[in-house]
């Protein structure tokens, strides 16, 4: 097998891993085990599974660790914590083609916070893209109906997708400063570290209000799943395609995660892509492709 066919085939792994969690998440919110709950047992297990490999050089770097705490904690509450537990949240309201709709505007969400931020340079492309894919967004959350737009009547689990998704642009916008050399494993144990501190307050609460855990096959299942395979599995797998093809080439595929998750969505929870999803999904795309067009000068 060459370098590049085994880089396609592990990005395709990888999109397949994430399209995964956001059906595995509808079936964690049909099984009635609270978000909060999912997100911090899911990031506890991926804890337990990584330390044996990243505690020496947790252990070496603990002094850097220290000095960018607070860069570390804003990682940790903008995705452990907020993206995780909302896209959990969101899953409990809306239908899994939403959410994985919206996911796709992800890129967008970024531009907008280094924008807000003054993390980085904003193009009038890359302006121009991120007002088109919120058009998509809109068509999206009002179904295409003037109505839900003028009575602000819109789906809360919409709501909780969109707040997870300007989080996970937090989130990728503060990971660009980062100025300190770490292992992927190492980085990732460290984030989920910060965000199982932020979670744990949250998931004893649930537990306090009556929501017990059933320990069952299914919670076995679901905790298994996105504890290794989008937590662990997908992040491996994209860091390796990336070493070999470029982000560049590698990001083009994460426009299958909807694409999968759409199919999963239709297979095992007979939903159904209907015209404000193809609207959305075209405005959403085109506001991508626009944004990543680079100015040439004359």
């Amino acid at each position: 097998m060459s370098q590049n066919i085994k880089a396609y085939f592990m990005v395709v792994l990888a999109t397949l891993f994430w399209a995964g969690n956001f059906n595995i998440g509808k079936f964690a919110s049909i099984e009635n085990i609270s978000p909060f709950t999912l997100a911090f047992l899911r990031w506890l297990l991926v804890w337990i599974i990584l330390m044996p490999f990243t505690y020496k050089e947790i252990y070496r770097l603990k002094k850097t660790i220290f000095k960018n705490f607070k860069f570390l904690f804003i990682l940790g509450l903008s995705s452990v914590f907020l993206y995780s537990a909302l896209t959990y949240k969101a899953l409990n309201y809306t239908q899994v083609i939403n959410a994985s709709l919206f996911n796709t505007a992800a890129p967008a969400a970024i531009i907008l916070v280094c924008l807000l931020l003054k993390i980085e340079k904003t193009n009038i492309f890359q302006l121009s893209g991120l007002l088109i894919s919120t058009l998509g967004i809109l068509a999206i959350i009002t179904k295409l109906d003037l109505n839900i737009f003028l009575s602000l009547d819109f789906n809360r689990g919409d709501l909780f997708m969109i707040i997870a998704i300007i989080s996970w642009g937090v989130y990728s916008a503060f990971l660009k400063k980062r100025n300190f050399e770490i292992s992927l494993l190492g980085l990732v144990q460290i984030i989920c570290t910060f965000g199982l501190f932020l979670l744990a307050p949250v998931f004893l609460i649930e537990l306090n209000q009556g929501n017990s855990i059933n320990l069952n096959f299914n919670l076995f299942y679901i905790l298994i799943y996105v504890a290794i395979f989008p937590s662990i599995g997908s992040y491996y797998c994209w860091a390796g395609a990336v070493s070999i093809i470029g982000a560049n080439r590698a990001g083009i595929f994460l426009s299958l995660i909807p694409l999968f998750s759409s199919i999963f969505a239709i297979i095992l929870y007979e939903e159904k892509f209907l015209f404000f999803h193809l609207i959305g999904t075209i405005l959403i795309i085109l506001g991508l492709i626009l944004s990543n067009k680079k100015i040439t000068n004359a």
